[in-house]
C-alpha cells in the first residue's frame, strides 16, 4: 500500500472511492435517493478541479488501484479561531477500513498543512457517522457543531480540531511505532 500526492489522472479513481464510500458510509443517514443520484462522472469533474487547487493524497493497493483518498487546505469557515487548516475529506473503501490507512492519509494531509505554514486543523463529520470515533481515537477534540442539509434532510455535523499539528504528528508517529 502506497500513499502519494494525487495527480489529474487519479480523478476517476478518487471519484469511484468517493461515490462508493458515500453509499456505504451514509446508508441510513443520508436519504437513499441522494445517494443513488451520486455519479462517478460528476465526482470525477469535481476531483479534477480539486486536485488542481488543494492538497489531495491517495492510497493505492499493490495493483495500483486507488482505495482511499484525503484532501485538505485552509480552514474554510472562519468560525473556529485558532484553527487555520482543515481536513476537507477522507474516504476509504469499506473493505480497507480499520487497517491503519486512514491514519496514514490524515498524516499526509497534516504534514502538507504544516509545510504550507498551517499550525492546526479541523474536520467536519456527520454526528451519525461512526467514523467520528476515528477522529476521537487520533486525538481530535470536538470544538463545535453545525446543522447542514443533504438531500433535503437536516443533519448535525460535528467539528473536531487539533490545536497543534506538530504535537498531533508526533503522537501519530508514536502510535504507529
Amino acid at each position: 500500500m502506497t500513499i502519494r500526492r494525487a495527480n489529474p489522472s487519479d480523478a476517476k479513481g478518487i471519484a469511484r472511492v468517493h461515490v462508493d464510500s458515500w453509499r456505504t458510509t451514509y446508508a441510513g443517514i443520508v436519504p437513499d435517493g441522494y445517494l443513488q443520484r451520486l455519479s462517478y462522472e460528476s465526482r470525477e469533474k469535481l476531483w479534477q478541479a480539486e486536485i488542481a487547487r488543494s492538497a489531495v493524497f491517495v492510497a493505492e493497493n499493490e495493483q495500483a488501484q486507488i482505495i482511499g483518498f484525503a484532501s485538505g487546505g485552509k480552514e474554510r469557515t472562519g468560525k473556529y479561531p485558532g484553527y487555520d487548516g482543515e481536513l476537507y475529506a477522507i474516504y476509504l473503501l469499506k473493505e480497507h477500513q480499520r487497517k491503519g490507512i486512514g491514519k496514514k492519509l490524515v498524516r499526509a494531509v497534516a504534514e502538507d498543512l504544516l509545510r504550507q505554514g498551517f499550525s492546526s486543523m479541523t474536520v467536519a463529520v456527520l454526528k451519525e457517522n461512526p467514523s467520528r470515533f476515528f477522529y476521537e481515537s487520533i486525538g481530535g477534540i470536538r470544538i463545535g457543531a453545525e446543522e447542514i442539509e443533504i438531500g433535503g434532510k437536516k443533519l448535525e455535523e460535528w467539528i473536531y480540531g487539533w490545536k497543534d499539528l506538530r504535537s498531533f504528528l508526533a503522537a501519530l508517529a508514536e502510535d504507529s511505532s
